[in-house]
């Protein structure tokens, strides 16, 4: 894969991990508030009466599958920023021979 095409991958998985982990804190912040203080934004009254509607299972369903794709999104980044050196080479940092081995398998 072309060193270019690695850092736009890089930079997309990173910001998405942002806006999840941003959503995560606003939604349990408008949790606490009643339904008159939640503002006036048409996109902002929709996000809410979504995540609060019904027996209130939805909020606990997002966050369920906002840390999946958050773990996804990390093992993704991992494996986009690993290292792999041919047995050989001198190791990245001087490291022994298992740890490099550690480093190539992106974890």
């Amino acid at each position: 894969v072309p060193p270019i095409i690695t850092f736009v991958i890089f930079i997309l998985l990173l910001c998405t991990v942002g806006m999840l982990e941003g959503m995560q804190i606003a939604f349990f912040a408008v949790a606490k508030l009643q339904a008159s203080e939640r503002g006036d934004s048409k996109f902002a009254k929709m996000t809410c009466d979504l995540l609060f509607k019904g027996a209130g299972n939805n909020l606990p369903g997002f966050m369920i599958g906002r840390q999946l794709s958050v773990v996804s999104c990390m093992f993704f980044v991992a494996r986009v920023t690993s290292v792999s050196i041919p047995a050989g080479d001198p190791n990245l940092f001087g490291v022994s021979d298992g740890v490099q081995g550690l480093f190539n398998t992106g974890l």
